[in-house]
């Protein structure tokens, strides 16, 4: 297992240092899938749990983006089998309006293969929000105009021609009591339709809920596998490219990385 903390200056040096320790990884193809959501909502506890099956001890504040990879079979079972590394990219969750956070944190969002957006199931503003990670991240906006509408809604149809795979997770499925568990999973439920994406919710400090054979690691499989074949197998290869490529969509230098 494979971690790196990135953040956003001398970005020259962060991306010659970080591809060092991949030489090693050489043979194994990998897709990059960002890991976008507000500050607070569990990335990087989920993150930790994909990457790692146990619960992250003692979750802190990631400051730029950090990196975690997790191999997976994609196909698993078929003759078409074949392992490939998931780079997931944990990004600040930071939603300031300055534009300097945004683009310093737009940095990241090149050569994108997929994206989990992750909120907070006790936290309605957290859902919401995902409409404007989503807008960064494929957009590269530093301020999304014409996406509110006056009733404070976002234009869905803006969302209906994503090409880029895209996964919901809600974090915190534990402190939510029993009694109002359905209600708030109606609540949330309309976020999977608009992005067309599949959603999974859980709690982040409970591995089981993304034990094998789970429905929640069936759809995390399912997911990967799509990445997987938007990237090598069809035939854009659908990657979001870099800022000279970009028409339409749109302390700190590499810090740290271990091995485990």
């Amino acid at each position: 297992h494979f971690r790196a903390v990135l953040n956003c200056d001398a970005i020259g040096v962060l991306f010659s240092s970080y591809f060092v320790p991949f030489r090693n990884m050489a043979s194994l193809d990998r897709v990059k899938v960002l890991v976008l959501g507000d500050s607070g909502v569990g990335k990087s506890s989920l993150v930790h749990l994909l990457c790692n099956n146990q619960v992250l001890g003692k979750p802190s504040w990631t400051v730029g983006c950090s990196v975690d990879v997790r191999v997976h079979d994609y196909r698993e079972g078929t003759p078409e089998e074949k392992t490939f590394y998931i780079e997931l990219w944990d990004v600040g969750g930071s939603l300031g309006s300055a534009s300097s956070v945004k683009s310093a944190r737009a940095v990241f969002y090149n050569y994108l293969n997929g994206i989990i957006l992750v909120h907070d199931l006790t936290n309605k503003k957290s859902s919401q929000n995902l409409y404007r990670w989503s807008l960064e991240a494929l957009n590269k906006d530093s301020t999304p105009t014409g996406v509110i509408v006056t009733n404070g809604d976002y234009d869905r149809e803006q969302f209906a021609d994503i090409q880029i795979p895209l996964l919901i997770i809600g974090t915190k499925l534990d402190q939510i009591s029993e009694n109002k568990r359905s209600e708030v999973l109606n609540r949330t439920a309309f976020l999977a339709e608009d992005f067309n994406a599949e959603e999974i919710n859980l709690d982040c400090t409970c591995p089981r809920h993304l034990g094998a054979g789970s429905s929640n690691a069936v759809k995390l499989s399912r997911f990967f596998d799509k990445v997987i074949e938007k990237r090598y197998f069809s035939r854009d290869g659908n990657q979001i490219p870099g800022f000279a490529d970009r028409k339409r969509f749109g302390g700190n230098t590499f810090k740290s990385f271990h091995y485990d």
